[in-house]
């Protein structure tokens, strides 16, 4: 693979459409330099008790308080100022302080000392030793909270990380790490590689456990050089995530909570709502209230902490969701609201996309389309939603909004995904320190990252034993495992 010494790449401003930065891609010879420094230093952060690294990690979120603004006004240039980038001082924040609270119990619970149950003679021990070193590769959507998501409960574990962002959003990057320079024990341990695919595979090589977040088709490349490896991969990749509205449902709930599911971060979210089935009674109805409802969603062109939809953050998305909805109108499909790239500003904007009489034949509502579009479809019966709810590759999140709990929750058990909302949409914060899920199909591959034990996807479980007992003489073991012969009256 050749040295990408020099090698510069243009970064386009999503609000503008100019490249006003230029990130310089590291060079081969670094990744690696910085992976094995990262690995000397480990050794003395894996061997603090865990104590100590949380006392650590506290530093660092002084830090974080102390930069959360630079930090959100950076991740808001990269994305185009996406709501949430504004929150992202406060979101870290929370990341931090939430293991700072659970790291040392989780590991703690994870641990083993007692007596064997098949041999009661044996004391067995338990160890977790975390991986050295931990690639995290974070993509261009939410790309500083998704890029924190795997690598601070890695750090609490005991690992170093070596970071790639996207070189679609890198700026965050230089706030980031300005807080973690303040704290000399964590910067020995976390670093960062900058570049693109190539640089990816070159921090693949070098590391021991990879954390991606992406397409699927790149997650299948990482896939297959970790498998070449035989080192853990941990991916979450596409969703196509359904919603199904029953025929009891309230139509204005239901209609507040699909739009805002569908179309919250210009629909750039991986769990965002990209199928629509409503009950064909309520169906007309249902479209009525989200079409009124998605008209008065309004973008952010004039400024970017008022409106409620950003510009694309990659400008070939665009191009993604426009082939969709031509492929979907060519097969007879209706938009009746949005529908069309708007170009303001050099930024490229879509407005809330109702669209009907969709099937799956259709590029919609077969593949992940990543933006503000909401294909609406009738069905007959609960039986037939669930079938079509199942009938996608992917299986990351899904929503059931009926007129009581008591009916959604049957329906939801039959959904396959990894976490499915209940009379709502767009509930996966919920479950981040509460309970791990593991997604379906395509969506992705290995343990789950919320939760508490997602920490343990950063650490091996080694078994201590003594024997306590008389140890096994080879000249006897010609017995073990025969019956016992009956004895003589």
């Amino acid at each position: 693979m050749a040295d990408a010494e020099g090698r510069a790449l243009p970064v386009r401003n999503p609000r503008t459409g100019e490249t006003d930065f230029m990130l310089s891609v590291t060079r081969a010879a670094e990744v690696a330099a910085k992976a094995q420094r990262l690995r000397d230093n480990q050794k003395s952060w894996a061997a603090l008790p865990t104590a100590d690294r949380v006392a650590v990690m506290k530093k660092w979120l002084g830090e974080v308080a102390r930069r959360a603004q630079d930090i959100a006004e950076a991740d808001a240039v990269d994305t185009g100022g996406c709501h949430t980038s504004y929150l992202q001082g406060f979101i870290t924040m929370g990341n931090i302080g939430g293991w700072i609270e659970d790291a040392e119990a989780v590991l703690d619970q994870a641990g083993f000392h007692g007596t064997s149950r098949s041999m009661p003679s044996v004391e067995v021990r338990t160890q977790l030793v975390p991986y050295p070193l931990v690639g995290v590769i974070s993509p261009w959507n939410a790309p500083m909270m998704l890029a924190l998501l795997d690598a601070v409960p890695a750090l609490f574990a005991g690992s170093a990380v070596l970071l790639k962002p996207s070189e679609i959003t890198p700026r965050f990057i230089g706030p980031l790490f300005e807080t973690v320079a303040a704290v000399p024990e964590l910067a020995g341990v976390f670093d960062y590689v900058m570049g693109d695919g190539e640089t990816g595979q070159q921090l693949i090589a070098e590391v021991d456990l990879v954390c991606f977040t992406g397409s699927v088709p790149t997650g299948r490349k990482i896939a297959r050089q970790c498998a070449d490896r035989l080192i853990p991969c941990f991916l979450e990749l596409g969703g196509k995530d359904p919603v199904i509205v029953t025929e009891t449902a309230d139509i204005d709930r239901a209609a507040t909570s699909v739009l805002r599911g569908g179309v919250h971060a210009s629909g750039m979210v991986c769990f965002s709502v990209e199928r629509i089935y409503v009950h064909q009674a309520l169906h007309d109805r249902f479209v009525e209230a989200l079409v009124r409802k998605a008209e008065a969603v309004r973008l952010n062109a004039d400024d970017p902490r008022a409106g409620h939809l950003h510009p694309f953050t990659f400008a070939p998305q665009a191009e993604i969701v426009e082939r969709h909805l031509s492929d979907a109108v060519a097969r007879g499909a209706t938009i009746l609201t949005g529908g069309k790239v708007e170009t303001i500003g050099g930024g490229l904007y879509m407005r809330p996309t109702v669209i009907t009489g969709v099937d799956h034949d259709m590029l919609v509502m077969r593949e992940e389309t990543f933006g503000p579009v909401l294909p609406v479809m009738a069905y007959r019966d609960i039986d037939e939603a669930i079938a079509l709810a199942n009938d996608t590759v992917f299986g990351l999140t899904a929503s059931v909004i009926a007129g009581s709990e008591e009916e959604a929750l049957p329906i939801a058990r039959q959904v396959n995904a990894g976490a499915v909302f209940i009379q709502d949409t767009f509930l996966t914060f919920g479950k981040n320190r509460t309970v791990g899920t593991h997604s379906f199909g395509a969506s992705g591959l290995g343990g789950s990252r919320t939760g508490p034990e997602s920490i343990l996807r950063f650490v091996r479980r080694k078994a201590l034993m003594t024997q306590h007992g008389k140890v096994a003489d080879i000249q006897d073991d010609h017995h073990l495992g025969k019956p016992a012969q009956p004895t003589s009256r």
